[in-house]
């Protein structure tokens, strides 16, 4: 069974220190909520994310909702043998049920989230996202990981292939993928460092990398 945490998402509620912002009031206004209830996106809210602290690298859902949907619609999770988180920067965890279906329409997708965010689970019958207080090493401690691997672009250089191979040698494997756009991670955490290219990727390559390089190893 692969572990998979999307760790320092870059996805948030908008923050109570930029709700009176003109960019912000307008596109709440638009999508009939409170300032407070709209996801933070750069798309929309580039003038207010100059005022928030590392401002320039958050506001990004949408690398989360390919990530998530990359993943769930793997072979991999078909088969029963992936679990899938989202770690935030504000230490929030989303537990996501392998039998999930993301949107694929992103404005469909940010209702979801912030309605995950509002209520803390979605739907509340099936509870197939939910969303609890929990830092990165509580969350890993939690998995209990036979071995944890941190993709990072100053990682020990790996073939996907051979990297794929060396997963399969453990019961249970977790791989951390940063969900922010560029920089380095917030949290600190133990792990082998591997890339899987001589240049940065996107995290959605990069797990696309790791879930297809541990499929062909494992089931193919």
């Amino acid at each position: 069974m692969l572990h998979i945490v999307i760790a320092d998402s870059e996805i948030e509620p908008v923050p109570e220190k930029i709700a009176g912002h003109p960019a912000v009031l307008g596109y709440a206004r638009r999508r009939g909520k409170k300032p407070t209830e709209v996801l933070l996106d750069g798309t929309y809210h580039h003038s207010a994310l100059k005022e928030l602290e590392e401002g320039e690298r958050r506001g990004r859902p949408d690398i989360v909702h390919f990530c998530l949907i990359n993943a769930l619609e793997s072979i991999l999770n078909r088969e029963g043998m992936l679990r899938v988180y989202v770690h935030t920067r504000n230490d929030e965890v989303i537990y996501v049920k392998p039998e999930t279906r993301i949107p694929r329409n992103y404005n469909r997708f940010v209702g979801l989230m912030e309605s995950l965010f509002r209520n803390k689970v979605v739907p509340p019958d099936l509870a197939l996202l939910r969303l609890v207080h929990k830092t990165l090493d509580e969350l890993i401690a939690e998995i209990n990981p036979d071995a944890v691997f941190v993709m990072h672009e100053e990682g020990e250089r790996h073939k996907p292939g051979d990297f794929g191979r060396e997963l399969t040698r453990y019961t249970k494997p977790l791989v951390i993928i940063g969900g922010f756009p560029h920089g380095d991670f917030r949290s600190k955490m133990k792990g082998k460092r591997v890339s899987l290219y001589k240049e940065p990727l996107m995290a959605w390559t990069v797990l696309n990398e790791v879930i297809v390089s541990y499929e062909n190893a494992l089931l193919l």
